[in-house]
């Protein structure tokens, strides 16, 4: 069959499909010259390559989220930028052609990927063998995909005898529109993949009640919502709307991607109003919603659950939808029910690929930024480490650890200062850089990433087993962290898995609208070591934290006197660049012991470091910050000049 008559039939049937043009870089570009010839269309091309020069880069692609396209483009000759390809399916109508660019199909897998920069902590890009093989396979196993190999004949897709499409999703927004008009209080949900028109049912709910009040993550993400609510867009970002004085009035609150705003700044707004419609996204590029909606919403009473499943701009068996669905594991992880013992047991990309693809649908399930990205990360970033529960073909429960630590002494004395932080090593810098422990970026260690365990299996003791089988392998490490949103219920958790919570940042998250906190577990005698020394200076630092964070703190007295740990510490902030919210206990201490004016009016009269900048004349809070590090400077050579000197030396050999 012709091009065009295939493309003509597509058109009828509102599907699309997906082109694989796999050749020598000349090649493939010749190959998708000539498909823009023979088919019309927009052609939108997403490419960071200079041959294509009217092509958007795979990290701008989100600026024309909401637009449509007839056929695109994505070149992945140099790398694959998952969330990008995604994206631009998603802008792709009913009759479209995706061409996808990659190197000769036998030296792909091998080839390396520049996006891997973006996403393995690498300085250099490396080679993605399990991502692109795991492609390869649906590629060839998917009969509607065309494959275009150079010096190999053309693979054509099978013919589908489709009957003619006839969109269905006006007729599914306009029940469910009826229903939200007739409801009486509560609080509605709907969930739906990206195309469905959830945030145009959302519009179309504020243009008919007219009494609404909406609000998002961002107002940049209710372009949609604001087409179809036209005059009766009333946006107000969600702090906004809990600060307002007098509280706003409205019939209804729309919530759009409500997945995104932290769950405690969620439920004081479902509160407040008499209605309230969230709307979220599912099996998506940006992160799943539906684990943390179906959390979410079980505490809360009078919630009416829609799904929104027919397409706008293709048919609900387009075939490239389907494809990628596999291709990036966006169906969530079936709930399966256990049969017999539950086994713990590690995982690979090499070995066990189709249990470590359950266990990655588990964590996106579970944790709403989970994104195609992180599945690129564990298949063949360096460094990663897996553990999972159930059985090969019955994953109930996983956890994904991440390799840390073992810097150079010189580099980690420099993100000690403040001075240099390289990629990754989350917990470890952190630890060194605000914590204030070069040793924990020198130690070797494991991050626990990600932890999910099946919903009807929770409260079963899985998630500290699987904690605990990591901990028994992982006896080449110094020591276990993990980095969460801290809560009370999760911090007993990993009290039970045996950590000690060791920071606690004093800004929150906007992810999850709670503070950072970093826990360790000890394994080698120097882990203890730093385990029981970073805790006995959180202990000793309670004192003065709860001006800073809203939290309950160990108020127990400790001795508050300078001691070595403290002049370390001050002078990391005085004559390098540690952050003043981290040395903010410390500077309590010098302050009582050589009081110096813009210290003592912001750590001891408590003014603001707008007010102070006001009064000392000072531009800004980044002046402010360096007053406070030349009055630190002065109390410590008036507290010990020698001493003083010495650390200034040693310090200015880093910079």
């Amino acid at each position: 069959m012709l091009l065009t008559d295939m493309t003509a039939a597509m058109q009828r049937a509102g599907i699309r499909r997906l082109c694989v043009i796999a050749g020598e870089s000349d090649w493939a570009m010749q190959q998708a010259v000539a498909w823009r010839d023979v088919l019309p269309g927009d052609w939108l091309i997403i490419s960071d390559a200079e041959d294509f020069p009217q092509s958007v880069s795979p990290s701008a692609l989100r600026t024309l989220l909401g637009r449509e396209f007839q056929h695109g483009i994505f070149d992945a000759r140099r790398g694959f930028h998952a969330e990008s390809f995604a994206a631009l399916a998603g802008t792709l109508r009913a009759g479209s052609w995706l061409l996808l660019l990659t190197p000769p199909w036998s030296c792909w897998a091998t080839r390396p990927d520049v996006d891997s920069v973006r996403w393995a902590d690498v300085a250099d890009p490396i080679a993605t063998p399990h991502f692109i093989q795991h492609l390869q396979q649906l590629i060839l196993a998917d009969p509607q995909v065309k494959l275009l190999r150079q010096h190999h004949p053309a693979r054509e897709p099978e013919p589908l005898n489709l009957p003619t499409w006839h969109c269905q999703a006006p007729q599914q927004q306009a029940q469910i529109l009826q229903q939200l008009i007739a409801m009486p209080a509560g609080v509605a949900v709907i969930t739906a993949a990206r195309g469905r028109g959830k945030s145009a049912l959302a519009g179309m709910l504020a243009q008919h009640n007219q009494h609404c009040l909406v609000t998002a993550p961002g107002k940049v993400s209710t372009q949609v919502l604001a087409t179809f609510a036209g005059e009766y867009l009333h946006f107000m970002a969600p702090d906004a709307i809990l600060a307002a004085e007098p509280f706003p009035q409205a019939q209804w609150l729309i919530v759009d991607e409500a997945a995104a705003i932290p769950a405690p700044l969620l439920f004081q707004l479902v509160q407040r109003f008499p209605r309230v419609l969230l709307t979220t996204t599912v099996q998506g590029y940006e992160g799943t919603g539906r684990g943390f909606m179906l959390r979410f919403c079980a505490s809360l009473e009078q919630v009416r659950h829609f799904q929104l499943d027919e397409p706008l701009r293709w048919s609900a068996r387009d075939p490239l939808e389907q494809w990628l669905s596999q291709a990036l594991l966006f169906e969530d992880a079936a709930d399966f029910k256990s049969e017999g013992e539950i086994a713990i047991f590690p995982a690979g990309p090499a070995q066990a690929y189709h249990s470590l693809e359950q266990g990655y649908r588990l964590l996106a399930s579970a944790h709403y930024r989970t994104s195609p990205l992180d599945l690129r990360r564990m298949l063949d970033a360096p460094g990663m480490r897996f553990w999972l529960a159930g059985q090969s073909e019955n994953i109930v429960g996983a956890l994904w650890l991440v390799e840390e630590g073992g810097m150079d002494p010189q580099l980690a004395g420099a993100v000690w200062a403040g001075l240099r932080r390289p990629r990754g090593n989350l917990v470890a810098q952190s630890m060194a850089a605000h914590a204030g422990f070069t040793e924990a970026a020198t130690l070797r260690s494991q991050r626990m990433s990600r932890i999910a365990v099946q919903a009807a299996q929770r409260l079963s003791g899985i998630g500290k087993a699987l904690v605990e089988a990591a901990y028994q392998q992982a006896q080449d490490c110094d020591f276990l962290s993990v980095s969460f949103g801290y809560t009370d219920a999760l911090w007993q958790f990993w009290q039970r898995c045996g950590f000690k919570l060791v920071r606690i940042g004093s800004q929150r998250e906007a992810s999850s609208g709670c503070y950072a906190a970093m826990a360790i577990r000890a394994i080698s005698p120097a882990g203890e070591q730093l385990q029981q020394r970073a805790e006995q200076r959180l202990k000793r630092d309670s004192q003065w934290l709860g001006d800073i964070i809203d939290l309950a703190f160990d108020q127990s007295e400790q001795d508050q006197a300078l001691n070595d740990d403290d002049w370390s510490l001050l002078a990391g902030f005085a004559w390098a660049q540690r952050p003043f919210e981290a040395s903010y206990a410390v500077l309590q201490r010098l302050v009582r012991t050589s009081p110096k004016p813009l210290l003592a009016a912001i750590l001891v009269q408590k003014q603001a470091l707008s007010d102070v900048a006001q009064q000392a004349n000072l531009s800004g809070r980044k002046a402010v910050i360096q007053q406070l590090r030349q009055e630190t400077a002065a109390a410590l050579i008036h507290c010990d000049a020698e001493r003083a000197v010495q650390w200034s030396q040693q310090l200015s050999s880093l910079q």
